[in-house]
């Protein structure tokens, strides 16, 4: 089988998983909620990028270590600050002029101005650009990854 096949197969799940984990709030706030003016053709596209470059992200690390316990750690590092400067929790406008450079290097920026606009129609980027740079990230995780297990794993 071949290396990429592989890594694939063995990201499937968690990609899986993590757009079930991201549907689970959408389903309960249906019975809260009009959900009628969400863009669905935004949105589940959107959703489905955001769980495959935190899946690829999650493999760039734990190939990168040599123990579990470091990649949980390591992963840290990554996912908060990424939470908090990816204009989910408030605009990207708001942040520290220092900071906005650093969050637009962040893949979570425009899975959430993505989500901003499917929900609300105030998405910052356009929404072409917003996927075209989550694609990228998706592409470039994967073949870092793969690079790092070429050269570190005996295969």
């Amino acid at each position: 089988i071949p290396l990429e096949i592989l890594m694939l197969a063995k990201t499937a799940g968690a990609i899986i998983m993590g757009m079930a984990n991201a549907l689970v709030p959408v389903i309960m706030a249906a019975f809260i909620t009009d959900l009628s003016g969400m863009s669905w053709a935004a949105f589940i596209p959107a959703v489905l990028l955001i769980a495959v470059v935190s899946t690829f992200l999650g493999l760039f690390i734990a190939v990168a270590v040599s123990e579990v316990f470091e990649a949980q750690t390591f992963s840290n590092f990554f996912r908060f600050p990424m939470m908090f400067l990816c204009g989910l929790f408030f605009p990207i406008a708001n942040l520290p002029l220092i900071l906005k450079p650093l969050s637009y290097a962040l893949p979570l920026t425009y899975g959430a101005d993505i989500l901003h606009g499917a929900v609300n129609g105030g998405h910052v980027l356009p929404l072409s650009l917003d996927f075209a740079v989550l694609g990228e990230f998706c592409a470039g995780l994967f073949a870092l990854s793969l690079r790092n297990i070429r050269k570190s794993w005996i295969i």
